[in-house]
């Protein structure tokens, strides 16, 4: 079935709102957070793991699962979700991200101001056919085009996936930039109308670009509004700095058509969230809790703590006492600590895992906010 979405409350104090979409895995309350599994997990947590956390929406990667296993692979074992075990919405990307990603830099690097990074001779050529790269796991060339990307999405069977765009740098010439918009929004068209031959159960979202430039960002929500989406995903640059991303969203929000879900791509910062959930974002996708989990810090509702910090070593109380995940009902801040001085994988698994339930937990409370018109 393809997605529906239901508006349950907007707030009086901004434009946030609870909604609720709901698809053939189940439903996804809004607004909500998206967890990234790049490879068809989440790193250092099973499906069964990332399930008991109340993860509602996973992020897996068309790119990383067409170089191995293969999307044809996944399709012969019944689908993403049969591959992996999950029977809960999952979305996928149309691997557009990776690609640029290795010419360009990534979205986070712009919010940390690091500017655009040069190609790394991964991508080999862009035309209007698409984009033929050289797999980082063999060095294989592969086309990647709207159809190809399409192609792939219906073999991994998501529930929401994402047509092939093109994702310029922040530092990129007006010229450079609307050629870019133009090809993109033709790529666009030409993904949704391959996707419509086959539904497949699945939805589909616009992606949004125009950097940072309010007349081509108004552009992109005109000509992809008049075209038959399911919801609609911000892309592209959204800014160098935080207040810069927060000014445009407030300006390309209200574009978009109110009845159909948005989501804001590659972002997922806890101070990113707070600041954009009053323009109305719907749901976020980021892969920063996993990797801070990774890196030893653990999400509590005092601040971000760091767990291999020495100070730690001799606390017995839970990361969160108001957590009631499996890693705070079973154990303490020293000895996960001590997991992470002796480098066991158990450190990663306890941590992710809180993670995760932390941003779950914050965006329930976030939706009850709302609903009292706090936010």
């Amino acid at each position: 079935m393809a997605l529906q979405f239901e508006i349950i409350h907007k707030s009086s104090r901004s434009r946030a709102r609870v909604g609720r979409i709901i698809t053939s895995h189940g439903v996804i309350d809004t607004p909500g957070f998206v967890a990234v599994g790049t490879n068809g997990t989440i790193k250092a947590l099973d499906t069964a793991a990332v399930s008991g956390t109340g993860l509602q929406l996973l992020f897996c990667n068309t790119y990383h699962l067409m170089l191995q296993p293969g999307s044809k692979v996944v399709a012969e074992a019944g689908g993403l979700h049969r591959f992996m075990g999950r029977n809960l919405p999952i979305i996928t990307d149309s691997g557009g991200f990776q690609v640029f990603s290795l010419a360009y830099g990534g979205v986070t690097s712009e919010l940390k101001s690091a500017g655009a990074k040069k190609q790394d001779g991964s991508v080999l050529k862009i035309t209007e056919e698409g984009v033929l790269f050289r797999s980082y796991r063999d060095g294989n060339r592969f086309w990647l085009t709207p159809e190809s990307s399409i192609a792939a999405q219906k073999d991994l069977g998501a529930d929401i996936i994402i047509p092939f765009d093109e994702l310029p740098p922040y530092h990129i010439d007006s010229v450079a930039l609307r050629k870019s918009l133009d090809r993109t929004h033709r790529w666009e068209k030409r993904s949704l109308d391959e996707h419509l031959k086959n539904p497949n159960e699945q939805s589909i979202y616009a992606v949004v670009h125009g950097g940072v430039s309010e007349e081509l960002r108004a552009l992109s929500c005109q000509l992809l509004s008049d075209l038959p989406f399911d919801g609609y995903a911000i892309g592209g640059s959204v800014g160098k700095t935080r207040e810069e991303m927060r000014g445009m969203l407030a300006f390309t929000l209200p574009r978009l058509p109110e009845e159909k879900p948005n989501h804001l791509l590659g972002i997922g910062d806890l101070t990113s969230l707070k600041m954009t959930l009053p323009l109305g974002v719907d749901t976020f996708d980021s892969s920063y809790p996993t990797r801070a989990a990774r890196h030893g810090t653990a999400f509590t509702r005092e601040g971000p703590l760091n767990l291999i910090r020495t100070a730690v070593a001799t606390s017995w109380e839970p990361i969160d006492a108001a957590c009631s995940c499996h890693t705070c009902r079973h154990h303490s801040r020293g000895y996960i600590s001590h997991l992470f001085q002796a480098k066991e994988m158990a450190a990663l698994f306890l941590t992710t895992l809180h993670n995760i339930t932390y941003m779950v937990d914050l965006m329930a409370s976030y939706r009850d906010q709302i609903l009292r018109d706090e936010i």
